[in-house]
């Protein structure tokens, strides 16, 4: 046994200082503990706004990991958890269901691409896509083809945390190349070309459906991000690609995977990326905005013809099955949630924000220490030439009282959907200066 274990008399108190305790001993993402510099202390949230402990607001960019698109504190939602909090907060899944499950599938059957007929509700996005995998994987040996069992992506792809999920993200450049191969071994093609209304050239077309040809007969399936390559590079491609990748899977029999976890309701400019193609995928993974934020909960969607081939073999169950399967609480607050997304036409919105971000963002587009800008609906990208040193940069975002999160080379935004233009004004404004600030300490 440790000698550095605290005995009760000696365990440390934090009464007059939370931050300390936190700092010390609660993991964050992608962090070290103690992290390198502190978390900011979040007293509330109210519509776009982060409220520090001190009072201050901070305009928030990021919609919380792209997940609160409605902003915060919204009382249709509020409402919808108060509602089904009187009645129940969870109850199994495993043979018994109830009417806000059944509400919420009839209201996603009503606005996903064409075909997709099945759900199977998760507890999280990396959830999502591990069950994406296994309906793959079942699919495959239903059809007595037990030989087609690797999955097949493009390179600066993310899809999550864990263990499978991790096996598909961008093997060198992405975040997971630590567990090396350790990971189950995948298929990797080349990432799309870059640029949303860029033609695929001719190369590229060959290069894909070369890749198919050789490796078709693994390949139980084929995952991509639709439109939007997120945390591996914030990548818009075109629609085109995604074209290519429906055609080759059904020529080869290979399921196709469109994970809309970040992409899903709106944020793009369409309800789900796919519809920029106008194609349909086998399968489809959501999550994040489904519940605007409010409960940690996705989908796995599929065609009927997915579904009717794993329950006519002898692998009939779907082996998945989390303690808060289908959670009421989350199915509540995930139909008001998608109420405001359809009757307020987000797709739309997000159109409308797209161009609110270009007008605000074009001049850093001249800036030497500045890649690429680029917007795509609701999102928008400053690439630096340089990686952005996060201690300096998110004192420099306190300071002029917005909040986003960069990674790597990226600063980039994500608002909620509901802000309006004055307010995506401010927040590009205010990003603005700090990237000002920052460029000018770092050129020092």
């Amino acid at each position: 046994m440790s000698d550095n274990l605290h005995t009760i008399d000696e365990t440390p108190t934090y009464a007059e200082d939370t931050d300390a305790f936190d700092h010390h001993h609660l993991w964050h993402p992608y962090t070290s503990l103690p992290p390198a510099y502190p978390n900011l202390v979040i007293e509330r949230c109210d519509a776009v706004y982060l409220y520090t402990k001190s009072g201050e607001p901070l305009i928030d960019g990021m919609s919380s990991w792209w997940a609160c698109t409605h902003g915060y504190n919204h009382p249709a939602l509020n409402q919808a958890i108060s509602e089904q909090l009187q009645k129940m907060s969870h109850v199994m899944f495993g043979g018994l269901t109830h009417q806000p499950a059944i509400d919420l599938g009839k209201k996603l059957l009503s606005i996903v691409p064409n075909g997709l007929d099945a759900i199977f509700y998760a507890d999280s996005g990396s959830i999502a896509v591990e069950v994406s995998l296994k309906m793959a994987m079942q699919y495959q040996l239903a059809k007595d083809k037990p030989e087609k069992n690797k999955i097949a992506t493009t390179r600066s792809g993310y899809y999550g945390d864990t263990w499978h999920a991790m096996s598909i993200c961008d093997p060198v450049g992405g975040m997971h190349s630590i567990y090396g191969n350790q990971l189950p071994v995948q298929l990797f093609t080349d990432k799309p070309i870059d640029g949303f209304n860029s033609e695929i050239p001719e190369s590229a077309r060959a290069q894909l459906t070369e890749f198919f040809e050789t490796n078709h007969t693994h390949m139980a399936a084929f995952i991509v991000e639709p439109i939007v390559q997120g945390a591996g590079g914030m990548r818009f491609y075109s629609p085109q690609y995604l074209q290519l990748i429906r055609q080759l899977c059904s020529h080869y029999d290979v399921l196709m995977i469109a994970d809309e976890i970040a992409t899903g309701f709106g944020r793009t400019g369409k309800m789900f990326a796919c519809e920029h193609a106008h194609i349909s995928p086998d399968i489809m993974t959501i999550g994040k905005a489904l519940t605007g934020g409010y409960m940690t909960f996705a989908a796995t969607l599929c065609q009927r013809d997915v579904a009717d081939t794993i329950a006519g073999s002898p692998y009939a169950a779907l082996m998945h099955g989390p303690t808060f399967m289908g959670n009421p609480l989350a199915c509540s607050v995930a139909i008001a949630s998608l109420n405001l997304v359809i009757e307020n036409d987000y797709p739309a919105r997000a159109r409308e924000i797209e161009e609110y971000l270009q007008a605000q963002l074009a001049a850093i587009k001249d800036y030497p220490q500045v890649a690429d800008v680029r917007t795509l609906g609701a999102i928008g990208v400053i690439e630096l030439n340089n990686n952005v040193d996060m201690p300096t940069f998110q004192k420099l975002l306190i300071t002029n009282r917005i909040w986003v999160r960069p990674f790597g080379k990226l600063i980039y935004i994500m608002p909620p959907i509901i802000m309006t233009q004055a307010e995506v004004t401010t927040l590009c404004d205010r990003l603005k200066a700090v990237i000002n600030q920052y460029l000018s300490i770092s050129s020092d």
